[in-house]
């Protein structure tokens, strides 16, 4: 009979980073402010007869979609968190919206740099106050949100090092920073919107505007391929932290004359990483054993233990010193 039930040798598979709620109110706050924005500058582009206020609503619309994709992942995070088809818990809803994310502010860039490019061609009279007005009713939404974003932890969604001598390991909100960087893209286009639109009112520059939109592009879409790179290593289970391991492999290969033949350590959420550790041994110890000496490792949420016998003296050679 055994000693004690099997419910109490199970433990749950939540990696949240902690703070999800409180991100998840401030996308759908910014996301309001978005399409309020957005509605009024639609309709005042329709009473006005002014497509540069038609332009830029549209334009925020596509930033509204990709914000209310940031809220839903959050959504279903949250509702599946403890259904047992996610075998390492949801965290990577987040950053698969991120990851999605990167991708529209990629397509973004392109249409900004395609539509710059055509109007160093076609160079379309401009209604400069009209368009001015938009830019900096655009400029101080976007500054509204990206305060709202970032309040409470920054807008790099708690990004920091816990340097422990071992390495740093980073952590990172993907979902919450793909949001900030839609808004933030929002602000620095409506930034150089304005500064070239000035200098067109006043010195007839009205080349500095296409010019300024390709600037603006370039620094989207450099933005956009930092988001898909981080985003993207932590879908496909990309583990860079080589202090983690080297952490571990020190810890349990300082006990006895163990040795580690087969090491995989993983990101399952913000701040948590996976391990499976095969451990080679004369001398093997019950896999609780191991557990224990890996438990003060911060960040390692989920250990899977192999202990197998050395029977021969020379079964340990070959192995990481």
């Amino acid at each position: 009979m055994l000693c004690q039930g099997i419910v109490s040798w199970r433990h749950e598979h939540r990696f949240e980073g902690g703070d999800e709620a409180h991100g998840e109110r401030r996308t759908t706050l910014v996301v309001g402010l978005t399409l309020a924005a957005m509605v009024v500058e639609i309709i005042a582009g329709m009473a006005f007869n002014s497509m540069a206020l038609l332009a830029d609503g549209w334009h925020m619309s596509t930033h509204a979609g990709a914000l209310g994709l940031a809220v839903v992942a959050y959504a279903l995070a949250r509702r599946y968190a403890d259904h047992p088809h996610f075998v390492f818990g949801t965290a990577k809803i987040g950053t698969l919206a991120a990851f999605a994310n990167g991708i529209v502010l990629a397509l973004v860039a392109l249409l900004v740099a395609w539509e710059s490019a055509q109007r160093f061609v076609a160079r379309p009279t401009i209604a400069f106050n009209e368009a001015i007005v938009v830019a900096v009713l655009g400029l101080v939404v976007n500054l509204v949100s990206a305060r709202i974003l970032g309040s409470g932890g920054g807008h790099h969604g708690h990004d920091h090092d816990h340097n422990d001598g071992a390495g740093a390991h980073r952590h990172h909100d993907h979902n919450l920073r793909a949001a900030y960087l839609h808004v933030a893209a929002d602000a620095l286009t409506s930034v150089l919107a304005i500064v070239a639109l000035l200098f067109g009112k006043f010195l007839g520059w009205s080349w500095l505007d296409p010019a300024v939109g390709i600037l603006g592009a370039a620094a989207i879409m450099y933005w956009s391929v930092g988001l898909l790179r981080e985003s993207g290593r932590t879908l496909l289970d990309w583990n860079d932290d080589t202090g983690l391991e080297r952490q571990v492999r020190a810890v349990v290969e300082g006990d006895a004359d163990s040795k580690i033949a087969d090491l995989h350590i993983w990101k399952v959420g913000r701040g948590h990483y996976a391990a499976i550790v095969s451990v080679v041994t004369h001398r093997p110890r019950e896999a609780s054993h191991y557990q224990g000496l890996l438990r003060p490792i911060h960040g390692l949420g989920h250990v899977t233990i192999e202990v197998h016998q050395c029977r021969a003296a020379a079964c340990l050679a070959g192995l990481a010193p």
